[in-house]
Order: C-alpha cells, then structure tokens, then sequence
C-alpha cells in the first residue's frame, strides 16, 4: 500500500489516531512496512556465501512486497502493552517469514497452481519447483531461528513466541486449514465448516501475530487475562475478516491491482464466502467482523484500550483495502 492509498483510507476511518492527535496513520504505516522490509533485508540477504542460489530464492519470496498486515499486527498490539522494541522487531519478521513461506508452497502446482504473486513470476515460475520447495522449508525455519537470539529475549518469552507461531502454522493452524480447502474443492461446505477452514488456513496466523505482539509486553498481570481475551477475541474477528475480504476480491478486482491471478477460487471451483453467501452478503459479513473486532478492543482494561488506536485502524484496513 502507498502513501497516498493509505491517506485515502484514513480519510474514511473515523476512529483514526489522527483524529486524537496522534501520529497519523499514513505515516506509521509506511514507516513500519519499511521497518518490516529493513528486518527482512537483515535476516533474509540476498547475497548469501553458502548455497546462494537458494538464499536469493529466499530473498525473492520473502522482500518482494506485500502489504506486511502480519507485522504490523504485531508492534500494534506491542503498543498496547509497551512491549520491548527488539521482541517486536523479531516476532513481526518471523510472523512474516513464515507467511512468506507458505505463499511459496500454496503457488506450487500440486497446490493451488498459481503463477503470479505481488505482481511478479511466483518462486516456483522463476527458481523452478525444486528450489521454491526448500526455499519455504527454509523461511519457516530461520523463522524460529530469528525468534530465538542468544540474547535480547529471554528464553521464556522465546519459548512463548515459538508456540505461539508453531501453533498457528502447524496441523491446527495453517497447515490444517490449508488441508481443509483441499479436501473440500469442488463440493460444498456448511457456514460452520467454512468458517473453521478459513481461521484456520487465513486466520491463526493473522490472530497468532496479534497475541505474539501482546506477548512480548510486561502489563500488569492483574490485567493480563483480560488483555489476552480481548485481543484473542480481535484476533479473530480480523482474521476471518480477513479471508471473507480476499474471498471478494477475487471475484471483483483485477489481477494486476491483486499482484495475483484473479477469479482463481471460480476456477479451482472452491468454495468460498461469496459462493455461499453471495457478494453482498459476503460486504455485510466482512463489515461485522470489522464492528466486532472493534467491540473487543473496547474491553481492554483502559491504559491497553488508549493504546490501541492502531489496532483500530489496520481493522478498517483489512476490511476496506483494494487488494
């Protein structure tokens, strides 16, 4: 997103930071996508001394763009708790890697088949499927590589970030969900069934990068509990939400403002939310799922709820982008 997309969007948001005198969000946005890009061209180099060809394939999957929404989850849901900047930085990168890697394997041709990625040749199209295939097995594990530094983070907030991400990626998580979709293209799925696949395949990822955020905080424990429902209960909603919003842009966007092929899911003949519930329906959900991630910030204790005008603006974010 740029700038001036992102001006746009504030102009429409009206719980936005600007509006209490805080840093507009135009402005943080594009200073931690960039924040998020620096860390990636930290970690992810594209010129590497040992196996550089698979390093640059590393590269190309992971710096080459992307709205960064999972980083940004995680320092807004930092800010909340006043987190420790050198947590944040390396919970949003990992966050990310391993969302980077898992595009790399739902592009390949035993999956969703798919050529095109942020406007560019997919990792399989340009290094072949071989290299594509151990540059995501790659990603996913200098994912917990980055989480766990011989210093900057103590060991149990490490162990608390790995289990948080593995649990999202994993059988329960991405990975499970992303079995799910398999098995149910071409047929039908009930509302419920739907909806556990997408907070699966989209959504704990998405809500794993907002708890991950929160976890590298020291609030008062007498407030934790409380924090944690809220935010878990944010975490959801903007996940699906999320998922329910791709679902409509397949169907009404291009493919050059997706930087993906577009009317894949009619294609592939997979059940999506604007197949089940039709498009408008799909809006009127989408823009439910905004209201009730909302709501649950309204239930932090209210320090957290202060500090959570960004959390309120990537909600509008996810719900109102382009692509």
């Amino acid at each position: 997103m740029t700038v001036s997309e992102a001006l746009q969007l504030e102009s429409v948001s009206p719980g936005s930071a600007a509006m209490n005198g805080a840093q507009p969000f135009d402005l943080w946005l594009h200073q931690h996508q960039a924040r998020a890009q620096r860390l990636i061209e930290r970690f992810v180099p594209q010129q590497h001394p040992l196996v550089p060809r698979l390093h640059e394939a590393m590269h190309y999957a992971a710096a080459l763009g992307g709205k960064r929404v999972r980083p940004l989850l995680v320092w807004a849901a930092g800010e909340c708790v006043q987190a420790d900047e050198r947590a944040l930085d390396r919970a949003a990168c990992a966050v990310e890697l391993v969302h980077a890697y898992s595009l790399v394997h739902d592009d390949l041709p035993c999956m969703d088949d798919d050529v095109l990625r942020r406007g560019q040749p997919t990792t399989h199209v340009r290094f072949g499927e071989a290299l594509a295939l151990l540059a995501g097995d790659a990603l996913q594990a200098l994912a917990y590589e980055v989480l766990t530094p011989e210093e900057d983070i103590a060991p149990a907030l490490q162990a608390r970030l790995c289990a948080l991400l593995s649990r999202a990626s994993g059988a329960e998580g991405m990975a499970g969900g992303q079995t799910l979709d398999i098995l149910a293209t071409g047929g039908a799925l009930s509302s419920d069934d739907l909806m556990n696949m997408h907070s699966r395949k989209t959504g704990a990822l998405l809500k794993a990068s907002v708890l991950m955020g929160a976890a590298c905080g020291g609030f008062d424990s007498a407030h934790a509990a409380q924090t944690h429902a809220a935010l878990a209960t944010y975490g959801d909603a903007v996940g699906l939400a999320f998922q329910v919003v791709d679902d409509i842009l397949d169907v009404t966007a291009d493919s050059r403002t997706l930087g993906k092929t577009a009317g894949k899911d009619a294609q592939q003949n997979k059940f999506t939310y604007v197949s089940a519930l039709g498009l408008d329906a799909a809006r009127t959900l989408a823009q439910e799922l905004r209201d009730k991630a909302q709501a649950a910030l309204d239930t932090l204790p209210p320090p957290q709820r202060a500090a959570s005008p960004r959390l309120r603006d990537l909600a509008d974010l996810i719900v109102l982008r382009g692509y």
